[in-house]
């Protein structure tokens, strides 16, 4: 058993995933700088996009980090978030 543990822990410890977040009461440029800076604010997030015409944000973070985290990031910009999707990204 521990030799499957020391086989997995690498990938645990580098498993990412990629959460998509509604943000729909977005509607000029400043609110989706303000919401992306605030995703990329959490702690092991690496990547955010986020779009005005689909009021999405999409985000690549280290596996593990939960809902609330993120949509607590989102809320400090003044907006509601909603998870729409999350999965996990294979290396």
């Amino acid at each position: 058993m521990k030799k499957w543990l020391i086989l997995l822990l690498p990938l645990m410890l580098f498993a990412k995933e990629e959460v998509v977040i509604k943000v729909a009461e977005m509607h000029c440029p400043m609110c989706t700088t303000a919401v992306k800076k605030a995703l990329k604010s959490v702690e092991g997030v690496e990547n955010t996009k986020v779009t005005l015409e689909t009021k999405l944000a999409v985000v690549t973070a280290k596996d593990g980090i939960d809902d609330k985290t993120f949509l607590e990031a989102v809320k400090t910009t003044g907006y509601e978030g909603v998870i729409v999707t999350r999965h996990h990204l294979k290396d």
